[in-house]
């Protein structure tokens, strides 16, 4: 019998220290598996803002999460959450051997477990390194990789890590992501109460969701708070004043975004440069102004719905009818609004950035401007007759007879009239008196590529997307100085740090005095022209249409003294607008409803240009006539010659 005991005895002791043994090798054999959380860098969510420091959107790839450091994250939120998830956390070294009995007692008489003694760590552990199963064999490796971590990392290393990787329901990852989700506010601005649902959420992160289950949230929200009463965190009257409060809460998206258009062009501008730019936690700045890209949708919007409301009995027009606008501060290029399109949802392609379409007459002024600094002047004349053109196509020798739209014929006309009024065969006649090559040569400075080498580039035959035109007409709206469009302006790190600041760049094209001159003209347009249906009263606007062949195309480009908007419409499928559908018609009131808004939101904007300083006025047959040192009244001569123009 001695010898029995003394055998099974020493059989107990053997496995004892097998298995303090094996505990001992297995500890060491899966240290190095805590590492992900040594060099803990989750992905973050990036976050880009509009110029006045409002959030357009959160950008991710699985998990949303804004990382907040240790020393940003108040007092009572490390309370709370100690309180009701780990009460000896600062005492313990991993593991609480006191709640481990506690819960196999349970287990025990349950046959089964129903009862975990998880610390902080061992959650932090389980959340990010092991599934979630509940085996003894997965509960042990919890265990010894949690005090593995407790000593390689302090308590408060710890619990930064496991406030930001720690699921909170809804889609939200790490605590700042849910306070700002659930309630819209930053850690430090939550109340006591906010603070309790936020740390209640892990034990069930769905059961709990204060969006879904609202009296559940609540409910393990004063659980919370009891037990910072009962271990005396906080007092009598904090409690009682905590309980009453019921919190408002948020159910928002995870993305929030508002302006998707921008958010695709923001991303695709800056993957190259960043390629963890979905996970990496940037926050990026941004040109755009959410108020004038509200004021520009509702403005598209309206455009739309009224080409729809003019065609409703037509059942043979395409359904591919869309839009595009672009909006930019004149005097920087500075990009305030994009859309590429009507409906984000029914069509995620950017036609502002990525659809080439023709400009037709819209890109005329740059034709007449470039007369105006060859010497011409607004009330210099040019034929407005038809004229046919023989040309040859490979082995073919065809007729091009182009057509004014109101296929009728002025004679001589001024410069102004042609413009205003968007003579076809004007224009025509201009470029074939300027010259092919000549023109070429003084649009070199734009950098447009694929101008055609014959007089179709009259008539706008050539590719432009919306962003493009935008580019162009900077030099008009800021009196002859071009600005490349500008949307990114600051890139952060996750830590704050300016990564990248984008510069704006411009270059004078024309002196102000010559721009000032297609300004006036422009301004016309809009007074008397094709450009009607743009005039806002109590306010200049200056701009020009455009209509392709077959209207296939529709544009208005304009601008104010401080302000640019270039509006397009046309069918995704190439076909032609429904009869009657023009730049005027079709484009030219989305701004007017636009620029009024902007008027009646920003009374201290200009409205008047400026007239700079070398233009002159002289009277002339009743009429006043504007004109330049190089760009001179009809008789008369340049004062300065054409190869010292800036230009």
């Amino acid at each position: 019998m001695r010898f029995l005991f003394g055998l099974i005895f020493r059989l107990s002791v053997l496995a004892v220290l097998a298995a303090v043994g094996y505990l001992v090798y297995l500890y060491f054999e899966i240290g190095h598996e805590v590492r992900p959380l040594i060099d803990y860098n989750p992905a973050k969510t990036t976050q880009i803002y509009d110029r006045n420091g409002d959030l357009v959107a959160n950008v991710f790839e699985k998990e949303h999460r804004i990382y907040v450091p240790y020393d940003e994250i108040p007092g009572r939120v490390i309370e709370a959450l100690v309180a009701i998830e780990d009460t000896m956390f600062f005492e313990h070294h991993g593991v609480n051997p006191e709640a481990i009995f506690r819960a196999l007692i349970k287990d025990i008489k349950a046959r089964k477990l129903v009862e975990g003694a998880s610390t902080l760590t061992q959650q932090l552990v389980k959340s990010t390194l092991l599934t979630r199963e509940k085996k003894i064999e997965r509960k042990i490796k919890e265990a010894l990789l949690s005090i593995r971590l407790e000593m390689l990392l302090t308590k408060e290393q710890i619990l930064e890590r496991y406030l930001n990787a720690i699921f909170f329901g809804h889609g939200y990852y790490g605590i700042r992501t849910a306070a700002l989700g659930y309630f819209r506010k930053d850690l430090d601005e939550l109340t006591l109460k906010e603070i309790a649902v936020l740390v209640g959420l892990p034990k069930a992160p769905s059961a709990y969701d204060p969006t879904r289950h609202y009296a559940n949230a609540m409910a393990r929200a004063n659980r919370v708070l009891e037990r910072m009463r009962t271990l005396g965190w906080i007092d009598e009257a904090a409690y009682l004043s905590a309980i009453k409060e019921a919190p408002k809460v948020y159910d928002d998206t995870l993305t929030k975004n508002r302006a998707p258009y921008v958010v695709d062009a923001v991303i695709n501008s800056l993957s190259k440069e960043f390629p963890d730019i979905r996970r990496g936690g940037y926050k990026i700045e941004t040109a755009i102004d959410l108020e004038y890209q509200q004021m520009a949708r509702k403005a598209l919007k309206y455009g739309y719905e009224a080409y729809w409301k003019r065609h409703e009995s037509d059942e043979n027009i395409s359904k591919t009818f869309n839009g595009a606008m672009v909006v930019l501060d004149g005097r920087s290029g500075d990009i305030l609004a994009l859309l590429g399109g009507v409906d984000y949802a029914k069509s995620p392609f950017n036609r502002a950035i990525s659809s080439k379409r023709q400009p037709g007459s819209a890109f005329k002024p740059f034709i007449y401007q470039t007369a105006l600094n060859l010497g011409y002047n607004p009330a210099s004349r040019v034929p407005d007759i038809a004229r046919t053109y023989r040309f040859e196509e490979g082995d073919t020798e065809k007729l091009w007879k182009p057509k004014n739209y109101e296929k009728d014929y002025k004679g001589m006309i001024t410069l102004e009239e042609a413009l205003v009024h968007s003579r076809n065969l004007a224009t025509i006649n201009l470029v074939n008196e300027i010259g092919i090559m000549t023109l070429h040569k003084k649009l070199e400075v734009f950098g447009i590529k694929d101008l055609p080498y014959n007089l179709s580039i009259a008539l706008g035959n050539i590719a432009l997307s919306p962003l493009q035109m935008a580019r162009l007409y900077t030099v008009f709206a800021d009196m002859g100085t071009l600005h490349e469009p500008r949307l990114v302006t600051k890139v952060y790190s996750s830590d704050d740090k300016l990564v990248k600041r984008f510069e704006p760049k411009s270059k004078r094209v024309y002196p102000k005095a010559q721009a000032y001159l297609m300004v006036s003209m422009l301004r016309d347009v809009v007074r008397r022209g094709t450009g009607r249906n743009a005039r806002v009263r109590g306010m200049d606007v200056a701009g020009k249409t455009g209509t392709t062949n077959k209207s296939v195309d529709t544009w208005f480009c304009s601008f104010t003294p401080d302000i640019e908007a270039i509006v397009w419409f046309g069918n995704d499928d190439n076909t032609p607008l429904a009869k009657k559908e023009t730049g005027g018609r079709t484009a030219a009131p989305v701004v007017r409803v636009f620029y009024s808004e902007l008027v009646r939101k920003h009374p201290e904007f200009k409205r008047k240009f400026e007239e700079p300083e070398g233009v002159y006025h002289v009277k002339r047959e009743g009429r006043d006539l504007i004109y330049t040192d190089i760009s001179v009244l009809p008789g008369e001569e340049a004062t300065q010659p054409e190869e010292d123009i800036l230009f």
